[in-house]
């Protein structure tokens, strides 16, 4: 199997985190700009994917006045696991992605597990989701699509 540097793996770390940070605290437009300018969010948890950067900074707005309850949501990324993709610029990367509650005062709860399979683009030495697709763990499992080599 080919791997990534170890470099190329942390910076991708990195993303993830920041990623989940911009998102749990309400930055909507620094979370969009994560994603490449026409980049895809699908997940089954909502109607329709979100589409480009307009759309990804709406949802992630939906989603932070969704936190005004009083509730605090996190977003935590593990087993973040690197592929090659079709070339150097190019990456499918795979994760668990657990959603946890916190209403305040109160104990914290397990929203949702899901594994998201993306594809990464290096654009201008910075990575950038091209495509999240999530797969909650209370569905029937689907594959989702990986980019190959060839």
């Amino acid at each position: 199997m080919n791997e990534v540097p170890d470099l190329v793996a942390v910076q991708v770390m990195r993303l993830y985190a920041r990623q989940s940070r911009l998102i749990d605290s309400g930055d909507a437009a620094a979370w969009a700009s994560t994603f490449t300018a026409d980049g895809v969010f699908a997940s089954p948890s909502y109607p329709e994917p979100a589409t480009g950067t307009q759309q990804l900074r709406a949802f992630a707005e939906r989603f932070a006045a969704g936190n005004a309850s009083g509730t605090v949501s996190r977003h935590v990324i593990t087993n973040v696991d690197v592929l090659p993709g079709a070339d150097e610029d190019r990456l499918v990367v795979h994760a668990y992605l657990q959603i946890v509650a916190t209403p305040r005062g109160e104990f914290s709860r397990l929203v949702r597990l899901t594994t998201i399979t993306d594809q990464l683009l290096r654009r201008d030495g910075a990575w950038r989701v091209a495509h999240r697709q999530v797969v909650r763990d209370d569905a029937e499992p689907t594959r989702a699509p990986i980019e190959s080599k060839a």
